[in-house]
């Protein structure tokens, strides 16, 4: 599934929008280069859940607990990780195996550690927005991208590419 996101105010509603559908548990990895909006991503997911405070990225500290009213996010960045073993240290087995729901950014860095994600979102720089293109890794996941496609806040510049008037999906219109 892709999706263009034109601005800042665009991908933080459909962070919003992607933290509804995770439902408040399980695991999502945000992919993209420095600046690509993981963290504005991010921010949206946890407007979801009602968090209006500043989302900063927990670069040095690994882990960003936020305990909120329904539900427990755990964001993870691991830019600076220097050994995915590191994330044993700071408790990263009992953080992913709590009932909440867990955002990495660069996974790639805890790649023979981490579990497989339920849901993966690349973010891309597009012209003066971003393109979003998830990859569903469990039923959850698939579960997740069903909501999304079916999710009506979500504008029209924003729709699944497949769902788009006049566009075939890379399957043929059925959304990938």
């Amino acid at each position: 599934m892709q999706l263009r996101l034109d601005d800042e105010d665009r991908q933080v509603a459909f962070g919003e929008s992607l933290g509804r559908a995770l439902d408040g548990h399980g695991l999502l990895f945000l992919e993209g280069e420095l600046g690509a909006g993981k963290t504005t991503l991010t921010r949206g997911i946890l407007r979801a859940y009602g968090h209006r405070g500043v989302v900063k990225s927990p670069t040095y500290t690994l882990v960003e607990p936020y305990a909120l009213e329904t539900v427990r996010v755990n964001h993870f960045d691991l830019y600076r990780l220097g050994d995915p073993e590191e994330l044993e240290f700071i408790g990263g087995r009992d953080l992913l195996a709590d009932d909440a729901l867990c955002v990495i950014e660069w996974p790639a860095r805890g790649e023979g550690w981490l579990p497989t994600p339920d849901l993966t979102v690349a973010l891309s720089l597009d012209g003066e927005g971003r393109r979003a293109t998830l990859a569903a890794g469990s039923d959850h996941g698939r579960a997740v991208l069903e909501r999304l496609a079916a999710d009506a806040s979500l504008s029209a510049a924003e729709r699944p590419e497949a769902e788009q008037p006049g566009a075939t999906g890379s399957q043929g219109g059925r959304l990938s």
